[in-house]
């Protein structure tokens, strides 16, 4: 796994993103060549945060169909560079 601080636009990567169930975990994963990496705040008014908003890690991919991916990264994602 990568660090974030390493999501450099350009980056090849596989994102795999994980929900863990009750007696099982779902789980999906996307390739994909890094567009932008930042924290972005969501419009959660009840998080208590900086500027009373949630902040997430997110992450956007261009995969080689061309197709533009946003993804929310949390404690669950493994981003691995390819």
């Amino acid at each position: 796994m990568i660090e974030l601080t390493a999501l450099a636009p350009g980056t090849r990567v596989r994102v795999t993103q994980q929900l863990p169930q009750t007696h099982t975990v779902w789980s999906t994963a996307v390739e994909g060549t890094i567009v932008r990496y930042r924290q972005a705040k969501t419009g959660s008014w009840f998080a208590h945060s900086k500027g009373d908003r949630l902040w997430l890690d997110r992450l956007e991919l261009k995969k080689d169909d061309g197709e533009l991916v946003e993804l929310n990264l949390d404690r669950y994602s493994v981003v691995d560079a390819i």
